[in-house]
């Protein structure tokens, strides 16, 4: 067995990439799949449903493809196979003239008539099919999918019981780290430096057998903790500004690329690939970053100048079994993935990785996370004025007045006829009250609650991709058609405000450098100044 052997089970290609109910083999491959089968929170609540399930009850385990519910489906059905009735794929049928509709309606069936709980594996979207096209004599299953579906809890059957993969997020927000703790627990158990880890033993033999190759020398970049850390950094990244799930199959299939294809880990990273997180990741090339200091690297580096930490560098990575790096780009990444691992810090490296900060991704955290915990205490409220003050409702006003950036901080540009532009004061601010009562629950977006006056406006849901439009906006950048889908969020809120504009009392005109103030005196006269 080789090393590659034994991390092609982790490749999408694989027949071990899912489970079913054939026989397990005693291949040895199954051993080592075995090795890196990480129990997580939706299995152990499985498990829990399962065993406390009575005849009358149905257990639906929910999710999208790749997210792993086969490995767990597949791997109580063989436990419960005599007090629990399993039907693992809801896509199937039971015989080629049949469709997958009518083989859970056979199913449900034979439930009623029978004394088992029921357990169906089912992606969302069959679940929905199922609502509406099932057999009638089936509508209290349907009544409670449709419940599911439209998240109206109190409507399900006490019978009817739904564990969804996405209520069980991959990743979590925090103000310091954020992280993932299932592809943190899988990338230390596949690297664990034990030889009780079966993948480690192959690396260890075929180090002191051959020396390193290209293989080895990117499985122990992988065992680094700070290595594994800035993955993981850069799934989230891909999770926040790509809106890329994370799946148990695709997480499994890009380390087997990131570590089989035949550069370095660091190039591999960024090089894309048949995978999904690969393909995203590649916009975040560390390589294409220009500062100063980066910019300087690379000249250096295409005259054949080498600082001393860099030279250090070069030497300290040969000990993993990196030793022909032959391009600035390639050193770029492979900091940028080792910036964080102390026995690689010197000064020359930690000027170089200065610049490939996560600002960002941690002020979104930062900012979700406040909205998520936010419980009315003053110190609270002051960092989420903040936000509210010199972020959004900054880049609010200023992208509401483009057209006329003269106006106070206060003042909102209405329209402009014949070449006299109108506006009106506002006062725009937070609604801590909104932000307190309503919940923040998937890391995508968070709502965000604005007051105009005494009008509280429609939640405006804030995702990474708005957060950064906000951040340029603010620094003088004017959107063009390219934000096209984030800048149709700022427009709606601009409707909302010159909604409640028009019914204010006072309005500005103004024209050149003249401006004239027309106020309506209990809509009995108009009081005109500044003529």
């Amino acid at each position: 067995m080789t090393l590659i052997e034994a991390l092609s089970i982790l490749s999408k290609s694989s027949p071990f990439a899912v489970s079913t109910e054939r026989e397990q083999s005693q291949d040895i491959l199954a051993g080592y799949k075995s090795h890196i089968y990480i129990k997580t929170d939706i299995e152990s609540d499985f498990k829990k449903a399962l065993q406390s399930a009575k005849k009358d009850e149905i257990i639906f385990l929910c999710g999208s493809s790749g997210d792993g519910k086969s490995e767990i489906l597949t791997q109580y059905s063989q436990k419960h196979k005599v007090t629990h009735d399993f039907h693992l794929d809801a896509t199937h049928s039971f015989s080629p003239n049949q469709t997958a509709i009518h083989a859970l309606d056979e199913r449900f069936t034979q439930f009623k008539e029978n004394d088992k709980p029921l357990v169906v594996g089912i992606n969302i979207g069959m679940l929905g099919n199922y609502a509406e096209e099932g057999a009638d004599q089936h509508n209290d299953v349907k009544a409670s999918i449709k419940a599911f579906l439209e998240n109206k809890t109190d409507n399900i059957s006490v019978n009817h019981t739904f564990l969804d993969f996405e209520q069980y997020p991959k990743f979590t927000l925090g103000h310091e780290v954020s992280k993932s703790d299932f592809a943190a627990k899988f990338l230390a158990r596949l690297t664990e430096p034990t030889l009780e880890n079966p993948f480690f033993a192959l690396y260890d033999s075929e180090v002191k057998k051959n020396g390193h190759s290209t293989l080895t020398a990117n499985y122990a970049l992988l065992g680094l903790d700070s290595v594994q850390q800035n993955i993981i950094a850069l799934l989230l990244k891909a999770r926040l500004v790509k809106d890329q799930f994370l799946t148990a199959r695709t997480l499994l299939d890009f380390v087997f690329q990131i570590l089989a294809m035949d550069g370095y880990l660091f190039d591999n990273l960024f090089s894309g690939a048949d995978n999904e997180l690969l393909d995203n990741i590649q916009s975040f090339d560390p390589s294409n970053t220009h500062t100063r200091k980066i910019d300087e690297f690379v000249l250096q580096f295409s005259l054949g100048i080498d600082d001393e930490g860099f030279t250090l560098l070069k030497e300290q990575v040969k000990a993993l079994g990196i030793y022909d790096v032959s391009t600035a780009a390639s050193y770029l990444r492979m900091v940028y993935l080792l910036k964080d691992d102390t026995q690689f810090s010197n000064e020359y490296i930690n000027e170089l990785k200065g610049d490939f900060d996560n600002f960002l991704v941690n002020k979104y955290a930062n900012t979700w996370l406040l909205h998520r915990e936010f419980d009315g205490s003053g110190k609270q409220k002051k960092e989420l004025n903040k936000f509210y003050k010199d972020t959004l409702i900054s880049a609010i006003h200023r992208y509401c007045n483009r057209n006329s950036p003269t106006l106070d901080k206060d003042q909102f540009f209405i329209s402009e006829y014949n070449g006299f532009k109108t506006a009106t004061e506002l006062e725009v601010k937070p609604d801590f009250t909104s932000i307190k009562t309503q919940g923040v629950i998937k890391i995508g977006f968070f709502n965000a609650y604005i007051r105009v006056d005494d009008n509280v406006l429609l939640p405006v849901p804030i995702s990474i991709n708005l957060l950064e439009l906000l951040e340029k906006i603010n620094e003088g950048y004017r959107p063009n058609k390219h934000d096209k889908n984030t800048v149709l969020l700022l427009d709606e809120v601009i409707e909302q405000i010159i909604t409640v504009a028009n019914e204010k009392n006072t309005l500005f005109i103004l024209k050149n450098d003249k401006r004239y103030k027309i106020v309506n005196e209990d809509n009995e006269y108009f009081e005109v100044s500044g003529i």
